[in-house]
């Protein structure tokens, strides 16, 4: 009985490991409504996240994690990480609650939760329609609703501009601690204390990607299923040279609202889940 003790603690403390990256992330996205602060906050008081080297947090960087019956895979480093998509933020419903890392969630500060990213790491967010971007430190996991590449924290997003709207279009950039303050010792420049504007945002199309096949007549047959269900909808077949596969794609749609909204009709009439894709 007693050889059997320690064997009992490790499966205990190996349960805590895991229900910290999910317990903590995943109840965010069942069913909930979050809210802003009752007093509003100047974001010009609020500075950008200041990129350092840290060693990786003692929870939420098992090598994977399964939420909502799907498993996803932390990366290894940050370095030259680059993506495309949509991000939302979460708010006072979990402000002071434990984040993945183990630390507490303040919405008052520069943070971020990322599916597969190395907690912690720093990013740049950039919202590709109004040209701001904004420094972040990644140390929760999320955002494990559909179609959403980054959560921010609600002075983060409030910075960025996409509180009132609730998401915002972003390209997002890991930053290398050291080189990030290489380069600034290079340039002699202050560390960053207002938002970052840049003269002009990214043109970008927003797109729907239904599939993805090797096979031309497949991806020809999928898109004659969705015509015939959808109707009018824009629905292209188009070939990936990088990645040699036809990709099915809708679009290009005006908002994120409008994807979002044919994304679940989509699911509902039966097809695979689409994920939204920023061109």
């Amino acid at each position: 009985m007693n050889s059997l003790f320690p064997l009992h603690h490790r499966l205990i403390a190996t349960l805590l490991i895991v229900l910290f990256v999910t317990g903590c992330s995943s109840s965010r996205y069942s069913q909930y409504r979050d809210s802003a602060p009752a007093d509003d906050i100047d974001t010009r008081r609020i500075t950008n996240a200041i990129p350092r080297a840290e060693p990786r947090s003692k929870y939420g960087n098992s090598p994977s994690y399964v939420v909502h019956g799907k498993r996803y895979y932390v990366m290894r480093d940050s370095r030259n990480y680059v993506d495309r998509g949509i991000a939302s933020w979460y708010g006072k419903k979990f402000h002071g609650h434990r984040t993945s890392s183990g630390e507490t969630y303040d919405m008052y500060k520069m943070t971020a939760a990322h599916k597969t990213l190395p907690l912690p790491s720093y990013v740049e967010v950039r919202h590709l329609k109004n040209g701001r971007s904004i420094i972040v430190r990644v140390n929760d996991r999320g955002p494990f609703h559909d179609n959403r590449v980054i959560d921010l924290s609600y002075a983060a997003a409030k910075k960025l501009g996409i509180t009132s709207q609730g998401t915002g279009v972003v390209e997002i950039r890991a930053i290398d601690p050291y080189e990030y303050h290489r380069n600034r010792t290079m340039a002699r420049k202050p560390a960053p204390q207002q938002d970052i504007t840049n003269a002009s945002s990214s043109d970008y199309r927003l797109f729907l990607q239904v599939g993805a096949f090797v096979s031309r007549t497949n991806a020809e047959q999928l898109r004659n299923r969705l015509l015939a269900e959808l109707g009018s909808q824009t629905i292209n077949t188009g070939y990936s040279e990088e990645k040699n596969i036809y990709r099915v794609r809708i679009g290009p749609l005006v908002n994120v609202e409008q994807a979002d909204q044919l994304a679940t009709r989509i699911s509902q009439l039966g097809f695979a889940e689409p994920h939204i894709v920023i061109d």
